[in-house]
C-alpha cells in the first residue's frame, strides 16, 4: 500500500510517500511560505530539487506535490491511482478521538469543534485534508492525532485544580502532544531494550524546539508534560513551559499589554531564546557556552534542570523505570545536552558512556553496562507512524 503522509502547518505542507509494506520512502519534501512567495523542496531517487513558485493556498501546494510525484523526469508514480490512502497529522482531537480515524464529513465536523483548543494548528491541518479530498476525491483520508496517545491518562494526571465546571463546560484539562512521536519511540525503545511492551515502564524525552516528556506504562501514556496546549511543561526553544500563573496578570499590568499579547510572548519569545537573548537553537547556545556566554549557559542549565526534574517525577509515578529514550533534534543529535541530562540523573544509578554519546542521529545505547537504567537514543519517525496507523485502519 502506497500512503501519502501530509503534515500541514499554517504556511507549510510537509509530505512523504511511503510503501507501508517495505516502509521505504520513495519521495518526500516540503512546500513553504504558502500564501507568500512559495518555495518547494522535493526529494526522490537520491536527488533534491528546489523551486521557487507561487503557492497562494494549500490546494495549489497539494497539486504541486502531486504533479512532482507524476513528473516524467523526477516523479515516482505513473498515476495518482497508485496512492492508496492519505494519512494526515491532526494536532488536537480533544476527548473525542483516542485513536486514528478514517476521515468523513462527521469526523471533520468533530475536529472543527476542537479548533478552539488548537486555533493555530487544527484549521491548518484541515486545509491539507480538504486539499487532498479535492485533488483525489476517491482516495481515503485518515486522521492521526497528536493527542490520541495521551487519552489513556488517568483523571489524576489530566485534571487541573480548577473549578470542575471549566472542565465540564470547556474541556479544560491536560491533553498532551507529540503523541505520535511518543508512541513510535516507546514501541521501538521496548524492542531495543528487550522489554515486554505490555509491562514495560518507560520515559520518553522528546527534546526539540518543542519538547515534552511522557511516562509510558504497559504501552500506554499515564502522564505527560504538555498540558491543554503545548505551552506547559519543559522550557523549550521559544516556549516558557511551567510558570506561576500569577505572572501573567503581573506582567500585563506592568507592561500595559493584553493577555493575548503576553501569551504570544510566552509562546514565541520565551524559553531558551528569551533566557539567552541569542537563539532558540540548542546548537547555537552550546557554541555560545563554549565562548563563555553566561546567559546561554543559564538558559541551557535551566532547560536541562527541568528535564531532570520531570524524569525524576515520572520515575516515582511509574514505580521505577526500565528504560529511557531521548529523541527529536536535541535528543538525537546534541551530545552536550545528552551528557548534562544524564549526568544529572546519577541518583537513579545512570552512567553515561562518553564514546557512545559522540554518535549523532542514530539508535544507540548511551549508558554503560553498569548503569541501573539503560538510556537509548531513538530517532523519531512521526511520518512512518502515521503511515502505519493509516495502513492498519484500511
Amino acid at each position: 500500500m502506497k500512503i501519502l503522509v501530509v503534515n500541514c502547518g499554517s504556511s507549510s505542507l510537509k509530505f512523504q510517500l511511503i510503501d507501508s509494506e517495505t516502509e521505504q520512502v520513495s519521495a518526500s519534501g516540503i512546500c513553504e511560505r504558502i500564501g507568500l512567495d512559495g518555495a518547494v523542496t522535493y526529494k526522490a531517487n537520491g536527488e533534491v530539487y528546489n523551486e521557487k513558485i507561487d503557492l497562494p493556498n494549500h490546494g495549489v501546494a497539494i497539486q504541486k506535490v502531486l504533479s512532482n510525484l507524476l513528473d516524467k523526469k523526477i516523479g515516482v508514480l505513473q498515476s495518482l491511482d497508485e496512492i492508496n490512502a492519505v494519512g494526515h497529522r491532526l494536532v488536537h482531537g480533544g476527548e473525542r478521538f483516542s485513536s486514528s480515524v478514517v476521515i468523513t464529513d462527521e469526523v471533520i465536523r468533530q475536529i472543527e469543534e476542537c479548533n478552539d483548543l488548537a486555533p493555530l494548528h487544527n484549521p491548518a491541518n484541515l486545509l491539507g485534508v480538504h486539499a487532498c479530498q479535492e485533488a483525489m476525491p476517491n482516495t481515503p483520508n485518515v486522521a492521526v492525532f497528536d493527542t490520541a496517545f495521551h487519552q489513556t491518562m488517568p483523571k489524576k494526571a489530566y485534571l487541573y485544580g480548577l473549578p470542575k465546571e471549566y472542565y465540564e463546560k470547556y474541556g479544560v484539562r491536560r491533553y498532551g502532544f507529540h503523541g505520535t512521536s511518543h508512541s513510535f519511540v516507546s514501541d521501538r525503545l521496548a524492542e531495543l531494550a528487550g522489554l515486554d511492551k505490555s509491562s514495560a515502564r518507560l520515559i520518553i524525552c522528546h527534546i526539540g524546539s518543542g519538547a515534552s516528556i511522557t511516562a509510558v506504562k504497559g504501552g500506554k501514556s499515564i502522564d505527560t508534560s504538555m498540558g491543554m496546549t503545548p505551552l506547559e511543561g519543559l522550557i523549550m526553544g521559544t516556549r516558557s513551559g511551567d510558570i506561576d500563573p500569577a505572572i501573567i496578570e503581573y506582567i500585563c499590568a506592568k507592561e500595559k499589554i493584553s493577555v493575548e499579547e503576553f501569551t504570544s510572548v510566552l509562546n514565541k519569545k520565551s524559553g531558551v531564546l528569551g533566557l539567552s537573548g541569542i537563539s532558540n537553537d540548542f546548537r547555537d547556545l552550546v557554541d555560545a557556552v563554549g565562548q563563555g556566554n553566561e546567559d546561554a549557559k543559564n538558559a541551557l542549565d535551566a532547560m536541562v534542570y527541568r528535564v531532570i526534574k520531570y524524569i525524576g517525577a515520572y520515575y516515582v509515578a511509574l514505580g521505577g523505570v526500565d528504560a529511557i529514550a531521548l529523541t527529536a533534534g536535541g535528543g538525537e543529535n546534541n551530545a552536550w545536552l545528552r551528557e548534562n541530562i544524564l549526568n544529572g540523573l546519577g541518583a537513579l544509578g545512570i552512567q553515561i558512556d562518553p564514546e557512545a554519546n559522540k554518535t549523532r542521529g542514530e539508535e544507540i545505547l548511551l549508558t554503560t553496562p553498569e548503569s541501573k537504567i539503560p538510556v537509548w537514543v531513538v530517532p523519531t519517525n512521526e511520518e512512518l507512524k502515521i503511515a502505519r496507523e493509516t495502513a492498519a485502519l484500511l
